[in-house]
């Protein structure tokens, strides 16, 4: 078996995990990667005074949670990129993924994560990055973000560390 180099996928076929995830244990690494796709669910749930979302919304958030592969950030590349990777069916395993308690909970446990295990840029990409998917899908569609739209973001920006 011939040894891989920097960048080439090793002979198997398997791509090496990037450094960038060596950093943090696989529970942290979970949180990281489905923070998004929480965030995404959350954002495109209707609650009190929010809208319906449509197809439109959800599709915006899907393309907030690609745009990641483009940013400047080691950290949000690797995540886009396993979120990519994953045929674990992740997204259908936590039932609370639209209770905001628990999403601003989880992203206030994120963000001293990233405190603890991320260079400074990479952390606070990963945090703009984050808040942009809830962003899109809640001025996706004619109506733009409501009252209540603007309050959640403002919500999720906190728990974000981002205010």
């Amino acid at each position: 078996m011939r040894p891989s180099v920097a960048g080439e996928p090793p002979s198997s076929g398997r791509r090496v995990a990037p450094l960038t995830t060596a950093v943090y244990s696989a529970a942290e690494w979970d949180l990281l990667t489905d923070l998004p796709g929480r965030v995404l669910v959350a954002a495109a749930s209707p609650g009190p005074g929010r809208p319906p979302r449509g197809v439109a919304a959800g599709l915006a958030g899907l393309d907030a949670v690609a745009a990641g592969r483009a940013f400047d950030s080691d950290l949000v590349r690797a995540v886009v990129s396993a979120i990519y990777a994953r045929h674990d069916g992740a997204a259908d395993r936590d039932e609370r993924l639209t209770d905001l308690v628990d999403l601003l909970a989880a992203c206030r446990a994120a963000v001293r994560v990233l405190r603890r295990r991320a260079d400074p840029a990479d952390g606070a990409a990963y945090r703009q990055w984050v808040e942009s998917v809830a962003a899109r899908v809640c001025r996706a569609g004619d109506a733009g973000a409501s009252p209540a739209d603007r309050r959640f973001l403002g919500r999720l920006a906190g728990a974000l560390d981002l205010r």
